[in-house]
């Protein structure tokens, strides 16, 4: 999906979308660009580093993580007050909603650095690709995040800043006492927390105390101060993939994940760095012979032991863990028949999926090609339930983004929580929003403007970036990294072929 771009300012303005009239029995939305990153000064530009390149909600909406081109990770969340009702009981009862749901910026962190494989002569950028939330047991925050190599756990905690309050000897109560051993202690030069100036006194004879003590005598005392938000780099899960990681995955056992690239999907455990199980494998004894490569891959949500993936050649495969350990055969396969005649040059890289994501409650499953979005039911492998278009005005085009390569542009899609309705990208900034609801007619075009309206700051505060993160040159134009990014390029898969 078209992401807004992203500021180096420390919170976002707002988000939200309300309620208007309804439609075949479903109210439709009403939509506003609002939530803008940061703040900017007059004059300024945003910078490469700062464009937002993954975005994930947490499981209860509470909180958002996003990931820059620069490597770093940004979380917000939500501070309005959520009612007791939850949103679609009220739309369906034609309740006003009288707020938005707000978000404010919460803590972040550098996850990538740049890197260099030095075997491959490969640059590695620091770009965060993807990031899934992870199951806590408490307060505490986990996520996953990758590059194209690298994918990293991070755990995000709040830590009370102590500091020593009172350690001192009040010298306004010492040499008061009443005894006489007071008053000798006293001649001796007191120093705070019972010590004494005078050294021979202390080398050759005893110290001499009131009974029951000084009582301006204190023990130290440590008190809490502000919370600061630290983040803690648990694992690094290195050296598992060949090629670029595309997708990961968090399983609903709260303890495995899966991350795929264009020929592998390894299953990780959260606790184990060094060690991850090829659980699909595509590539062929002869790379001559590679047809097809993985795009995405997805756990079912409340099903550990299930989880999809899609190719290029437009299908999804529905594989059981619990079969065999390498998922070499498929429990169900979706994929959409040709009609006789219709096939074309182009209708094989159009076909490709690029993403496709799971209903909430597991039932959909939802796929996005360079054309349309698709919607199929796991109960009904015979082919799509709704089928939407999106770029149906650029089929008489085809020709013409072949030859500029934008054919095969990759777009991502989206469920909403209730289900009701799709979303996914498109060019020029827009994207488009549909009603998956049986008889729903609604379809939505939005706009996130690359330049939005932004509170002006005369002197900003903006953090400061560290050297490496300063120093982002124009990055060689490597054959391989090409590749790699786009493997249905129009040689096809010879460099795939080449580099296996």
């Amino acid at each position: 999906m078209m992401n807004p771009d992203g500021g180096d300012g420390d919170r976002p303005e707002a988000a939200g979308a309300g309620s208007s009239s309804a439609q075949q029995g479903h109210p439709t939305m009403e939509w506003r660009f609002a939530q803008v990153f940061g703040e900017r000064a007059a004059g300024e530009d945003v910078q490469e580093v700062d464009i937002i390149s993954a975005i994930e909600f947490d499981k209860s909406g509470d909180h958002l993580a996003t990931g820059d081109r620069g490597g770093r990770v940004v979380l917000f969340e939500r501070t309005d007050a959520r009612d007791n009702a939850s949103r679609r009981e009220m739309e369906r009862q034609d309740a006003p909603i009288t707020r938005h749901p707000e978000f404010r910026y919460k803590s972040e962190f550098q996850s990538h650095e740049p890197e260099f494989d030095y075997l491959k002569s490969l640059e590695i950028e620091e770009k965060i690709n993807k990031i899934r939330w992870c199951q806590t047991a408490n307060n505490s925050l986990s996520l996953l995040s990758t590059n194209d190599k690298t994918i990293k756990y991070w755990k995000v905690q709040e830590k009370k800043v102590k500091q020593v309050s009172v350690m001192n000897l009040d010298s306004r109560s010492v040499g008061t006492g009443t005894t006489s051993s007071a008053s000798t202690s006293s001649s001796r030069g007191l120093l705070p927390n019972g010590g004494c100036s005078d050294k021979s006194s202390f080398l050759n004879s005893d110290i001499l105390f009131p009974p029951g003590g000084y009582p301006s005598l204190r023990l130290p005392v440590v008190a809490s101060q502000d919370v600061n938000l630290v983040a803690r780099c648990r694992r690094v899960y290195a050296h598992a993939h060949d090629y670029h990681i595309n997708s990961i995955s968090t399983n609903s056992d709260g303890e495995t994940y899966i991350s795929a690239d264009d020929l592998r999907i390894n299953l990780w455990n959260l606790e184990i760095n060094n060690q991850s199980f090829n659980i699909v494998d595509v590539k062929p004894p002869n790379m001559e012979d590679l047809t097809e490569v993985i795009t995405c891959a997805e756990f079912h949500p409340t099903h550990c032991n299930t989880l999809a993936y899609s190719s290029s050649k437009g299908s999804i495969r529905l594989i059981d863990l619990r079969q065999s350990a390498l998922c070499d055969n498929h429990s169900k396969i979706f994929e959409e028949h040709e009609a006789p005649g219709s096939r074309s040059f182009f209708t094989e890289i159009i076909a490709s999926i690029s993403d496709i994501k799971f209903s909430r409650d597991g039932r959909y499953i939802l796929s996005r090609d360079y054309m349309t979005l698709k919607l199929w039911d796991l109960n009904m492998d015979s082919g799509p339930v709704s089928t939407f278009q999106v770029h149906e005005h650029l089929r008489p085009k085809l020709c013409d983004l072949y030859e500029n390569d934008s054919i095969f542009d990759k777009f991502e899609c989206c469920l909403s929580g209730d289900g009701l309705r799709v979303a996914t990208g498109s060019y020029g900034n827009l994207f488009r929003v549909f009603g998956c609801t049986p008889g729903s007619t609604e379809a939505t075009t939005l706009e996130a403007s690359r330049n939005p309206m932004r509170r002006q700051i005369v002197n900003p505060t903006r953090p400061t970036r560290t050297l490496t993160s300063l120093a982002r040159g124009v990055r060689r134009e490597d054959e391989l990294t090409d590749i790699l990014t786009k493997p249905l390029g129009k040689v096809r898969f010879q460099e795939v072929r080449k580099k296996g």
